[in-house]
């Protein structure tokens, strides 16, 4: 069932729809503690959701696990859940992800909706199907494709955020600037996100959100250029499991933004990307991002950790890379040594 996703001008009314849109006998909301005391209050009172159940997990990607997805699946089944079941998912990524793969495989599956509460969860998790939790110390190494049957972006939770979640959402919508057309990037450029100053952020979501449609749309099961959307993540992933395993993690999109210099450095290398628009955006993302500092000796590390990324074949690692913006070249590869040069320009002026 095709996936619907509302840019919301009345939360109360759209979410009402979507929820009687869903045949359901019972409504679960699933939140984390933090969006369970700062974003549930704004939408408790809401008729559609009177007598729904709320679950509680553990915030932050470090519970993004097992025993939080146990937790769910006990919820459920202590308080009656059915395969007719109807579970509410509201909270950033870490919230969409886990609650999607806990409803995609209760019961062998039940609907769920996304009501994303982060620019990240909005510009990106909610979005596409994916599904999923961290396993053995690695990025989503457990999950499935499975699309909500609504994802509902209000963009008045984005007052609920900081500077730093802003901008872990913003470094998604970069992204895909860096994947669509000049214009879009350029305007992406030109915007200091900011939790004071959120206003412009409507309608650039929309265009960013749009983009990331239409390109699940073309390849839902990531065959081949849905993995245009992998840009920065093969070595923003390793850093992510990296910080996660020092017990200093940083925000996915931090993680993003850091793998975005590396592989336009590589994409610069191996392909013709424009140095001077590499330079702009390396420029643009360590005035805002600043850095995750890592050392010659964490190279090791990180490499092995990007032979885990799920892109890769036979050991291989894999990369999306640009020609230009807009030019997508999915699977290109590269050589340890290759890497640690991009490594090495990553740590330059740090």
């Amino acid at each position: 069932m095709e996936q619907r996703v509302v840019i919301s001008k009345n939360l109360q009314e759209e979410l009402a729809i979507a929820i009687a849109e869903c045949e359901h006998d019972k409504i679960f909301v699933l939140a984390d503690d933090t969006t369970a005391q700062v974003c549930w209050p704004r939408i408790q009172g809401f008729l559609s959701l009177r007598n729904a159940r709320l679950i509680k997990i553990p915030p932050t990607d470090a519970h993004k696990e097992l025993d939080s997805v146990a937790h769910v699946w006990k919820e459920l089944s202590d308080n009656g859940a059915s395969r007719h079941s109807l579970m509410v998912n509201v909270g950033g990524g870490m919230v969409t992800d886990l609650g999607g793969f806990a409803a995609s495989t209760f019961k062998r599956g039940i609907d769920f909706i996304n009501l994303p509460t982060t620019l990240l969860a909005m510009v990106d998790a909610s979005v596409g199907g994916k599904t999923g939790i961290n396993f053995n110390g690695l990025k989503n190494e457990i999950g499935v494709f499975n699309d909500a049957r609504f994802v509902i972006l209000d963009t008045d939770f984005l007052t609920t955020l900081d500077q730093e979640n802003i901008l872990s959402g913003y470094a998604e919508m970069l992204k895909h600037g860096l994947i669509s057309n000049e214009k879009t990037w350029a305007e992406l450029m030109n915007y200091s996100p900011s939790a004071d100053h959120l206003a412009p952020l409507g309608a650039m979501l929309a265009d960013s959100v749009a983009v990331k449609e239409r390109i699940v749309e073309e390849d839902p099961l990531e065959n081949g250029i849905r993995k245009a959307l992998n840009v920065g993540h093969t070595v923003g992933h390793a850093f992510e499991s990296f910080a996660l395993k020092a017990g200093k993690p940083i925000l996915h999109g931090y993680a993003v933004a850091y793998g975005i210099i590396c592989e336009l450095y590589l994409s610069a290398v191996k392909v013709g990307f424009p140095t001077d628009k590499m330079r702009q955006t390396v420029s643009y993302i360590r005035e805002h991002y600043g850095c995750f500092n890592i050392t010659c000796n964490d190279y090791p590390t990180l490499l092995e950790l990007m032979t885990h990324d799920k892109k890769n074949t036979n050991g291989i690692i894999n990369f999306t890379l640009l020609g230009d913006i807009g030019d997508i070249r999915i699977n290109q590869t590269a050589n340890a040594d290759e890497i640690k040069e991009a490594l090495d320009f990553y740590r330059e002026g740090f």
